[in-house]
């Protein structure tokens, strides 16, 4: 009788550990590790500038390489774009001037030692830390190197996206820049003479197609 018992014992026990065991599987939460979606926008991307010198400017344009965006996937409703970081190259050589005097402007903004120089570095940006300023706007710190020298920066982006969709389909990005903190004066490098006020800046905008 007493081993009866005891085997009735045994097994409730192990059907009370079944049963925990079951419950515990059902209601535990597994938090889906956050993936990476890189971006590589097409081989023709092309950004859009300008440079405001006394009372005019030389709008141009040239070749984006290398243009990466990173975007790690949300679990949430939140911005989706709220952690990416955006790496992009520009090489001088492609400038060209957009209206005007194409080849006259070409050639100012193509002079030796504005963008260009002895080693021909490449414009280079690199995100190093993202800020949200409202729904689908953002601003962008990071560091831009022109001439090989290296600026902390600071752009805006905007992202685009129907009502119904969660993921921006496109991003624009623009900002504006201080060419003096590159050591750049754009009068006295293309037409030999400084202006009293030599504020050089360079305002860029482009659009990036998101996958």
């Amino acid at each position: 009788m007493k081993t009866i018992k005891n085997r009735i014992l045994l097994v409730g026990a192990l059907l009370t550990i079944v049963l925990v065991s079951g419950f515990a599987k059902s209601t535990s939460t597994v938090t889906p590790k956050e993936e990476k979606k890189v971006t590589e926008t097409v081989k023709n991307q092309t950004i859009n500038m300008f440079v405001t010198h006394g009372h005019c400017s030389t709008p141009f344009g040239g070749i984006v390489n290398d243009l990466k965006v990173d975007i790690p996937v949300r679990m949430d409703a939140g911005n989706p774009l709220e952690n990416m970081r955006i790496s992009f190259e520009v090489d001088p050589n492609s400038f060209k001037a957009c209206r005007g005097d194409v080849a006259d402007l070409t050639k100012r903004v193509k002079t030796k030692g504005v963008f260009i120089s002895d080693n021909n570095e490449k414009i280079r940006f690199k995100t190093t830390n993202v800020y949200v300023m409202g729904v689908d706007w953002y601003q962008i710190n990071g560091v831009l190197s022109i001439k090989g020298v290296e600026r902390e920066v600071k752009f805006f982006a905007t992202g685009i996206r129907n009502s119904y969709e969660s993921m921006s389909s496109e991003l624009v990005l623009q900002g504006q820049v201080n060419l003096l903190d590159w050591g750049i004066d754009y009068d006295k490098l293309v037409n030999g003479q400084s202006l009293d006020v030599p504020t050089k800046w360079l305002y860029l905008n482009m659009k990036i197609g998101l996958s």
